[in-house]
């Protein structure tokens, strides 16, 4: 598999002076689906907002053979879409085909393209009847659902997800896992959902306090009691 993500000594601290990456080493190939666990103020959050260059640390970060600097940075975007925990964050347009729209639009494509490919996003996510609906009448699923519809309509190689299932009831989880699971790019999944993580990742990487404690295939590192407990988490029951 062709390596598309290569970060290299990678260190953030924020500006309060909390060092949030020691020296982060990782490499992932295309179409691996990827989780990133861990206790709060792991550093998860902060290592995805590195990859499309919203936060910029010291050490190297490449996505897709581009370094991540201000000549690329347009590009690099264009191919890695984030999903924020809270939708709020990513629907600020007045109608679902607004939002969804709103990337396309930013890259200069003709008026039938991105209704184009507004449409097929809204199929990925089975949300084709609601182009018309005002964002702020939604439900909080149907919210993920959109926000994750308005980085598919850019045609990605790279999804980014932080805590994807966050505040949902249990039949919007399972039928955003099932979505995800659907979705033959490379993802990287950051959260606390150790099953829907288990579900969605075949390798995960832990870290704690900033560092990669252990990077492996999901259910060896999962089912790992002591290891887990380590580090403020524990074994997922389907692995009990």
């Amino acid at each position: 598999m062709k390596e598309i993500i290569n970060i290299k000594g990678l260190k953030y601290t924020y500006p309060d002076g909390t060092t949030a990456l020691c020296g982060i080493d990782l490499t992932v190939s295309e179409e691996e689906s990827i989780g990133l666990i861990g206790p709060n103020g792991a550093g998860k959050s902060t290592l995805l907002l590195h990859l499309n260059g919203i936060l910029r640390g010291k050490g190297q970060v490449q996505v897709l053979g581009l370094e991540i600097d201000d000549k690329n940075l347009i590009s690099i975007r264009s191919k890695v879409g984030l999903v924020f925990q809270d939708p709020e964050n990513q629907l600020f347009m007045p109608t679902v085909f607004d939002n969804v729209a709103f990337g396309p639009i930013n890259t200069d494509l003709e008026k039938y393209r991105v209704e184009d490919s507004v449409r097929k996003a809204l199929e990925e996510v089975e949300m084709e009847e609601s182009a018309q609906r005002y964002a702020h009448h939604l439900s909080f699923g149907e919210k993920k659902r959109i926000a994750l519809a308005t980085v598919l309509s850019m045609n990605l190689e790279i999804l980014l997800l932080d805590e994807p299932t966050s505040n949902l009831d249990p039949r919007a989880r399972r039928h955003l896992i099932k979505l995800l699971k659907g979705f033959r790019v490379t993802k990287i999944v950051a959260g606390h959902d150790l099953e829907m993580i288990l579900d969605i990742c075949n390798r995960v990487v832990l870290l704690d306090q900033g560092k990669i404690i252990a990077n492996g295939e999901s259910k060896e590192i999962m089912g790992n009691k002591s290891l887990m407990e380590a580090h403020g988490l524990e074994v997922p029951l389907s692995l009990l």
